[in-house]
């Protein structure tokens, strides 16, 4: 019976933390987060870090261990969490993962996909051009040079929409195009457990969940965060809409609504990423955990006769 790694992934606020939190338990293991928001010490609320009384539980990995103003990479992830895994199974024969960051969890399941080099002037170009028309340009760029791509990513992140760009300007061809080559054998079996929900639970449970965040101080959080807006780190919903209040460019309750819309299409995108993963197991967001227990028993005991 080979090492298993139980990956949670789903849209936001649909109770991965607490799933993986159960599975841990049940398992007496450890938790491994791939969800790139939560890397950062001074974002808190506005990533929805697992509380105090959450990581107390369970032994987490990879939560609030850098600075926004450490630059790190998915490729620093991977190479980070695979080195970390090695460490946990010795200790245990199952280890769970949780995120919403499908690139963070492929990177660690499937290893990284390889692009060729391109003319570093390309990406001077395009920040030079994010600076002076804004996202809007670089994402209606992308759209017509690779929508498949488009659909699928975060495009209100500028550096993965710069990083896209430049793969498709400086080779021609389209950044997808590259996508799922590269196979990496892991010395550990991968097993996926994808939570859904209805389109309409998924929205509500978003809406109350940035109601929550404001009433806990995300607008505190942010505004401390706010002179060191550029960074790469705080490109991100909740605190990129809360900046332009800052600013004076929206009234609060605006900006609020559109850290509600922006993290539905978020939620969206994710779907989309795990639907591509084939062997996911899907349950339902509020299925009794004794049910769910069962079905990986049994497909545990299904992997260990194959």
């Amino acid at each position: 019976m080979g090492k298993i790694l139980i990956s949670v992934v789903g849209p936001t606020a649909i109770g991965k933390t607490r799933l993986a939190i159960s599975l841990a338990k049940h398992f007496k293991t450890e938790i491994v987060s791939a969800d790139s928001r939560q890397f950062f010490k001074e974002m808190q609320i506005g990533t929805a870090v697992p509380s105090k009384e959450e990581l107390n539980e369970i032994p987490h990995h990879f939560i609030q261990h850098k600075s926004i103003f450490d630059p790190y990479s998915v490729g620093d992830f991977e190479k980070e969490a695979i080195t970390l895994l090695a460490k946990l199974f010795e200790k245990h024969d199952c280890v769970i993962m949780v995120g919403g960051s499908g690139l963070y969890v492929d990177a660690v399941t499937k290893g990284l996909d390889e692009f060729p080099d391109v003319d570093p002037s390309i990406r001077k170009t395009l920040n030079r051009l994010l600076k002076e028309k804004g996202i809007g340009e670089l994402q209606n760029q992308l759209k017509l040079l690779d929508e498949t791509h488009f659909a699928n990513m975060d495009i209100d992140n500028p550096h993965r929409l710069i990083r896209a760009l430049e793969i498709c300007i400086g080779t021609r061809k389209p950044y997808s195009s590259f996508l799922n080559k590269r196979k990496t054998k892991r010395p550990f079996i991968n097993m996926m457990i994808g939570i859904k929900a209805d389109r309409e639970v998924i929205y509500d449970r978003i809406n109350q969940r940035v109601d929550i965040m404001i009433e806990k101080g995300l607008l505190e959080e942010a505004r401390k965060v706010f002179p060191n807006r550029a960074l790469n780190a705080l490109q991100t919903v909740g605190y990129k809409e809360l900046f332009n209040y800052f600013d004076g460019e929206w009234d609060l309750d605006f900006a609020i609504s559109e850290i509600k819309k922006n993290t539905r299409r978020f939620a969206k995108r994710q779907l989309t990423w795990n639907r591509k993963n084939e062997g996911i197991i899907w349950i339902d967001y509020d299925e009794e955990l004794e049910d769910l227990i069962k079905r990986i028993d049994k497909e545990i005991i299904a992997i260990s006769n194959a």
